[in-house]
């Protein structure tokens, strides 16, 4: 204790930092480093495997619901409209007169001040492997034709080195090269998360989803972190997962981590107590806004409160998607194939026009920009137009109907089905704060630590999505806490993290929009969200590196072999809990 009042805390980072790999898995991208980074390594969360014969499909996933439904189709017009006479825009199919009213327009000479990235289209990936100073038999640099003909001629009994000419296909492909394949070309694109759950179908197997994500994950380890399978003992993983996981699928990341990726030890903290920590603070609202999905949880003094634990069945993806339903609605997108489920390098494409172009702000938002065409295996076309209506798709946060979600039919719901909840219940417990620690009455490293003995099993919470809006769903999960005190302490510590969380004028209308949603009988009238002191994307995963180097009791951490011989019961008998008491804990530390 005496130690970590004194030390400096680069200085910490420095001596346990070196060894502790923080993995922040996400329905599309997933998020690892080792704790001396800065950053993480930010990759699409995708596998894609060669395939000998000609797929059905190129991307193995869940049935998609592409087909909108008329119900569906007629609350999306409507909730565009009401989205509509909010920010003063006309009406989804009103025909607006020349010079009616004045137009507010975004710039229209193709620059956007806050856009870092060139409109350069993407580029196929190049399916081949690299064979540097490989030269073809004969001494030869005939074309290729020729050498198929050649290689038909001696099939069967020429030599070997003829069939070593032939170009040979990468067997995985693995991130954004994954996303950027052509279609016509023999891969089968797998994405094992989906939706915050493990993506797990009949067209999908489990064994399946477990090898894509082990591939993904070993792959991000030799060839980004340089950390080979024979080295990993050396290191400890820290596993930051979403609210939405349940507790096999945590279980099934732990054996993932300590028995197939050889670490030496794990600790599984959860996304949105890792963002309190990420950003320094000890009480807040967390609202983690995804690509896939969204969560609300409240925090208080570094302990979090599952009973306030709301999930959204949309992220930015879906803004991506609305974005290009309202410009072909407006005719302002080019004629050209866009297609975001069998081509995803269109999904590329579109969530950098969302990012670039999309805000929320009254008024018409119109902008000028190059919208690039990816047809099968040919180089991209450059096509300029005006998008229209900008401020309409990620206003579908507030107006869900807007955002119609792909349906995917979820896993037999028995498979989660577990007695033994690895993220426990533990908010009945009377948890020491921080007065009591600075008054003297738990001195020490060992706070609280006799309650292991006697702890509680309470029922696993469900897992259930909501239907509503980012604004209600903010104002119900913070209400759920029954206190006028934390209530108004919360109201004034929504926290907004997630890649949407950088959407300009986010923030404003999140205020207003919260504000109008709690109930006149309350009395709360002020409604503030706080600025990230860090990335949004990476907020949690820097919370992860925190809670990591602050642990020095290591109370909760899991040994492989533990792992493998006992599975969740270790050590003396006692179960392995989540890091809920253990983040009480530090930010004691924090805070004393």
């Amino acid at each position: 204790m005496d130690y970590l009042k004194t030390v400096v805390p680069s200085q910490l980072t420095a001596e346990r930092g070196p060894n502790l790999v923080v993995i922040n898995p996400g329905s599309a991208n997933i998020r690892i480093g080792l704790a001396t980074h800065d950053t993480p390594f930010n990759i699409p969360h995708c596998i894609a495997r060669y395939t000998s014969q000609v797929p059905k499909k190129n991307v193995q996933d869940q049935m998609l619901n592409s087909q909108i439904t008329t119900v569906q189709h007629m609350e999306r017009e409507k909730a565009y409209d009401i989205i509509a006479s909010l920010l003063k825009i006309p009406f989804l199919d009103e025909e607006v007169a020349n010079n009616s009213f004045p137009r507010k327009m975004g710039r229209v000479d193709g620059y956007n001040p806050h856009n870092s990235k060139k409109e350069t289209a993407f580029t196929w990936t190049d399916v081949y492997e690299q064979e540097p100073n490989s030269s073809l038999p004969l001494g030869s640099s005939i074309n290729e034709g020729v050498a198929n003909e050649s290689l038909d001629q001696h099939e069967g009994s020429s030599s070997n080195e003829l069939i070593s000419s032939k170009p040979k296909f990468r067997q995985f492909i693995f991130g954004e090269e994954a996303l950027r394949i052509s279609p016509t070309e023999s891969y089968c694109l797998r994405r094992p998360i989906r939706r915050g759950h493990l993506n797990i179908s009949q067209h999908y197997p489990m064994q399946q989803v477990f090898e894509d994500l082990h591939a993904i994950w070993d792959w991000i380890l030799i060839e980004k972190l340089h950390i080979p399978l024979n080295q990993r003992n050396m290191y400890s993983a820290i596993l930051v997962v979403p609210e939405t996981f349940d507790n096999r699928e945590i279980k099934e990341m732990l054996t993932l981590v300590l028995r197939d990726l050889r670490f030496s030890s794990a600790v599984v903290h959860q996304e949105g107590l890792a963002a309190v920590f990420g950003n320094g603070l000890s009480t807040a609202c967390v609202v983690n806004i995804g690509a896939q999905v969204t969560s609300v949880i409240c925090v208080e003094d570094g302990v979090a409160l599952p009973t306030t634990e709301k999930t959204l069945p949309f992220g930015g993806e879906d803004i991506s998607r609305c974005l290009l339903w309202t410009q072909r609605h407006h005719q302002t997108w080019p004629q050209i194939r866009t297609d975001i489920l069998t081509k995803p390098i269109d999904l590329l494409m579109l969530n950098r026009l969302k990012e670039t172009y999309c805000e929320i702000k009254e008024g018409e938002l119109d902008a000028v920009t190059v919208v690039h065409s990816y047809e099968d295996g040919l180089p991209a076309g450059s096509h300029k137009t005006r998008l229209t209506a900008l401020n309409v798709p990620p206003m579908g946060l507030f107006y869900p109907l807007l955002l119609v979600p792909d349906v995917y039919p979820p896993p037999p719901r028995s498979w989660f089905h577990d007695y033994e909840d690895m993220l426990e219940d533990t908010w009945h417990l009377d948890f020491p704060r921080r007065s009591d620690i600075s008054d003297g009455l738990y001195p020490g490293m060992n706070v609280g630590l006799p309650m292991w003995d006697n702890y509680p099993v309470f029922t696993a919470r469900p897992k259930k999505e909501e239907k509503v809006g980012i604004a209600e769903a903010i104002t119900s999960s913070i209400l759920s806490t029954g206190r006028i005190d934390l209530q108004r302490k919360l109201f004034c510590s929504i926290q907004l993290i997630g890649g949407v969380g950088l959407t300009s004028g986010l923030v404003p209308a999140v205020e207003e929009r919260v504000l109008h949603a709690i109930p006149s009988n309350e009395a709360i009238d002020t409604v503030e969200v706080l600025q990230s002191r860090t990335n949004p994307i990476f907020v949690s995963w820097k919370g992860g590196v925190i809670l990591g180097i602050l642990d020095f009791g290591r109370d909760a951490w899991i040994h492989r072999e533990d792992w493998i011989r006992n599975g969740i019961h270790i050590g003396n008998g006692r179960k392995y809990k989540d890091s809920y008491f253990l983040q009480a804990q530090a930010m004691c530390y924090i805070n004393s």
